[in-house]
């Protein structure tokens, strides 16, 4: 406890516009109006933590392999920043996408009740973001301030291995969330008649199973790559991309079953494919093409190949610098004769 200072008073926060029972409940919050006892409005979802570290990670590697593009002479210069950034492009999508919340999306706009027991009415935008980790649910206001709120809510959902999902709907009803983003997520519960827990769960532990093995083949071309083996580097790029494809077959097996409608009034929240499902099939398809190619080259024009991963190259400055000797002849012993000088220097000697 702090002591005051004799013959001065303790003032607290004015609230002189206020009426008294308003004054009293004023003096207990903090300088922005926040009661500090009390759990605060959860703020809106912007980064993914997980995906922000997946992100710096490879931008490391990134910096540090251009670090090294001066010291490459040539064209192989070109060759090797090219080949660098497309296996870390395909490396970091393939990690990146198991974080992402956009592998299916939906939003809708709708005018709804905003509490429970409560007859007031919001025009909000409502969002569904489904991910491999969990589903987040988006309650945004038009406009974001009314009834006496502010109304930009994101929340996550998880139903990985470690996680129950149940067990977060259930915090989310002890704190009292907005009606919008419990009616959606009750929809995904396992006490749910849709049954839309089991399917979604099911697809996307498949899914982010062929993309951690997807993602073990990727390492293992690079390794081939280096090695050198190039065309079995080229074999399992191929792989990579299958298990890719795979990844989304598995997750695009939940449009086949029977959905719930997620309604509000008369306006429905319809899903489709997000930015990281496309971005998949996208990068999918590159390693495809990659591993066409080097088996191509291998194959009708090995040359090039080698040329592209600097091999051709460096066999022939090694055979050049072995057969180009040069002989100063201030060095030479003075006994030989010009004629046998010009036959050291024309044998390479």
């Amino acid at each position: 406890m702090g002591s005051r200072q004799p013959g001065r008073a303790v003032q607290g926060p004015r609230c002189d516009h206020l009426s008294p029972a308003g004054c009293q409940r004023h003096r207990m919050t903090l300088f922005d109006g926040i009661y500090p006892f009390y759990p605060q409005q959860r703020k809106v979802f912007v980064f993914d933590v997980s995906t922000i570290i997946v992100i710096v990670v490879f931008l490391t590697f990134t910096c540090s392999f251009l670090l090294i593009i001066p010291g490459i002479r040539g064209r192989a210069r070109i060759y090797w920043t090219l080949r660098v950034l497309l296996s870390l492009i395909m490396g970091v999508v393939i990690v990146v996408v198991q974080f992402t919340g956009d592998w299916e999306t939906g939003w809708v706009k709708a005018n709804t009740s905003y509490k429970s027991f409560s007859r007031a009415l919001v025009n909000v935008d409502i969002g569904l973001h489904v991910g491999l980790a969990g589903v987040n649910v988006t309650l945004r206001g038009n406009p974001v301030n009314q009834v006496n709120e502010t109304i930009d809510y994101n929340e996550h959902f998880a139903w990985s291995f470690n996680a129950d999902y149940d067990q977060s709907y259930s915090e989310g009803l002890e704190r009292g969330l907005p009606s919008p983003i419990l009616y959606v997520a009750e929809k995904f519960t396992t006490q749910s008649p849709c049954s839309m827990h089991r399917q979604y769960r099911i697809s996307s532990h498949y899914a982010s199973a062929t993309l951690w093995v997807a993602f073990c083949t990727w390492l293992i071309s690079n390794i081939l790559f280096s090695m050198p083996v190039l065309v079995y580097g080229g074999y399992m790029l191929l792989v990579t991309g299958a298990f890719m494809i795979f990844s989304l077959l598995s997750f695009s097996t939940v449009k086949n079953s029977l959905m719930c409608p997620i309604q509000f009034g008369t306006t429905i929240l319809r899903t489709g494919y997000g930015g990281s499902f496309w971005l998949m099939l996208v990068i999918g398809l590159l390693c495809f093409v990659a591993g066409i190619t080097v088996v191509a080259l291998h194959y009708f024009n090995l040359d090039l190949l080698k040329t592209f991963f600097d091999l051709h190259e460096d066999k022939a400055e090694e055979y050049q610098e072995m057969t180009e000797v040069y002989v100063n002849p201030h060095f030479v012993n003075k006994g030989l004769s010009p004629s046998q000088l010009s036959k050291l220097n024309s044998k390479g000697i």
